[in-house]
């Protein structure tokens, strides 16, 4: 799935946002996949191996979508209500 000249703006290590691709949503870089859709596929129980192999991506675009998430989550700030 990796495309060929990406004009997508990089946010993060191998993550990238282009309004053309994906509706904007951050996917990995170079590639139409999204970035959400990797966490989800493997919050569902999907290996490693089993993504790659689905999506055509390394062990480094994972890593790179669980480092974003990572960073993101670190920075949001949750106020509790009730």
């Amino acid at each position: 799935m990796k495309i060929n000249g990406g004009f997508g703006m990089q946010i993060a290590p191998k993550i990238e946002v282009n309004e053309k691709v994906r509706f904007g949503k951050p996917v990995i870089a170079g590639t139409r996949v999204p970035v959400d859709l990797i966490l989800g596929k493997l919050a569902g129980g999907m290996t490693y191996e089993e993504v790659m192999a689905e999506y055509e991506i390394t062990r480094e675009d994972i890593l790179a979508v669980l480092d974003y998430a990572c960073h993101t989550l670190a920075g949001e700030q949750i106020r509790a209500v009730g």
